[in-house]
């Protein structure tokens, strides 16, 4: 079987996954990258050398032999390319595709309403309802998004992004952090509207006085100012700024820090960023609007969701785990095993490639639970609802152990 998966261009959040599958493939496994990694990820420390990884074609030096890849491969990964019309040439010949997939509507729902917007989905999407072409949902909030349009009725699945999964020897991993003293909380990422870094100063502000100490990695157009607020703010000594880093350096911070909180609104499709601190066995406060909460997080099971980007919800968040630190460590516990043993590129894979069996017998069989199970179509107003049913089993765990009486859903 041979599988072709086509995306912009190859990086760090595709490569374990790709690397995966060449394992289970070999060369019958490819990957065309349509366009060089642009400067700006180069300057955040992303590295190129996924290029020249012997599975990696590209559209831009070798265009005959890409295009042979997607017409004859058994199966077509679509991501986004930039060159929806390659695609498209091999639906239009009915062969076996599958979407991978962000949001549609990031900036709301009501953007469906176009007519111009609907004829260009329908001619991408909801024409092939039919067809051998299904979706893998790449964030909690696509399978709304496609319900609008019709499209994918039946064939859409829960996907994500895999990067890098470390294991740890049980020693290793309990030494990881220090257990007693300060509390280290950590923020990653770029420094935009966005992914609200602002959100950061007024934590360390609000918890002055408290034993901790704030980490603050990334950069982008808001650090002058951020710094210059805490500076002002007298925040010095309990906020670190390090600017960008190499992922490898990233995760080694991660793996020091007790806390991390992930604050990107609706318009973070996904956030790789929260695997890998789940990986690095932090107890996680995350927004629910990002498109990887919904499906890693399990409500004071193996982190907290807060909603609607409500910043009062996020600092109680943070207030509980710096307060119970017997929940931090259990939810950092859970969290890593929550990658290592689900969301995992090797597992995804080896799941994608059980269900393509399937697909090309005539039978569909969903995974039961994380990646390649059927992605349900939730609307956006009912997402945090949603996670909240899914930790009501942790919660009441917590409650029957005899923890004193307190309002776990609002956390």
């Amino acid at each position: 079987m041979t599988i072709t998966f086509i995306s912009n261009y190859i990086n760090h959040h595709q490569i374990p996954f790709s690397n995966a599958c060449y394992r289970l493939l070999g060369e019958d496994y490819h990957f065309i990258q349509c366009e060089p990694m642009e400067q700006e990820r180069l300057a955040m420390g992303w590295d190129r050398s996924g290029e020249g990884l012997p599975y990696v074609c590209h559209l831009y030096k070798e265009e005959k032999r890409c295009r042979e890849l997607i017409m004859d491969s058994d199966v077509l990964l679509a991501g986004w390319s930039g060159h929806e019309e390659l695609v498209q040439e091999r639906l239009n010949q009915g062969k076996l595709t599958i979407r991978v997939s962000e949001r549609l509507y990031r900036e709301g729902q009501w953007k469906a309403v176009s007519p111009k917007g609907l004829i260009h989905k329908y001619r991408e999407h909801t024409r092939y309802r039919k067809s051998p072409a299904y979706l893998l949902c790449a964030g909690a909030y696509v399978p709304s998004d496609f319900h609008i349009i019709h499209a994918y009725p039946g064939k859409m699945f829960k996907w994500g992004y895999f990067p890098e999964t470390r294991y740890y020897e049980k020693e290793e991993f309990q030494n990881l952090k220090a257990r007693e003293g300060r509390v280290d909380i950590l923020w990653a990422g770029r420094f935009i509207p966005l992914k609200h870094p602002e959100f950061m100063i007024r934590l360390a502000k609000d918890l002055k006085g408290r034993n901790f100490h704030l980490h603050m990695v990334g950069s982008g157009q808001m650090e002058g100012e951020l710094q210059n607020l805490a500076k002002e703010s007298g925040l010095k000594d309990v906020i670190t700024f390090y600017g960008f880093k190499t992922p490898e350096e990233v995760r080694s911070i991660m793996e020091r820090c007790h806390i991390f909180i992930f604050t990107s609104n609706h318009l973070e499709g996904w956030g790789a960023v929260l695997n890998e601190a789940m990986n690095s066995g932090c107890a996680v406060v995350a927004n629910v609007e990002a498109g990887a909460v919904p499906y890693l997080i399990r409500h004071m099971e193996n982190g907290m969701a807060y909603p609607n980007g409500s910043y009062e919800n996020m600092k109680k968040s943070v207030c509980y785990l710096l307060e119970h630190s017997q929940d931090r460590e259990q939810m950092g516990q859970k969290a890593y095993e929550t990658i290592t043993g689900l969301w995992n590129a090797d597992h995804a894979a080896k799941e994608l490639l059980r269900m393509i069996e399937g697909m090309r017998a005539g039978q569909v069989m969903p995974a039961r639970e994380g990646p390649l199970s059927v992605a349900p179509v939730i609307r956006p107003g009912k997402m945090y609802e949603e996670v909240l049913k899914k930790g009501a089993v942790a919660i009441g765990r917590k409650q029957m152990a005899g923890a004193d009486q307190r309002d776990y859903t609002g956390l």
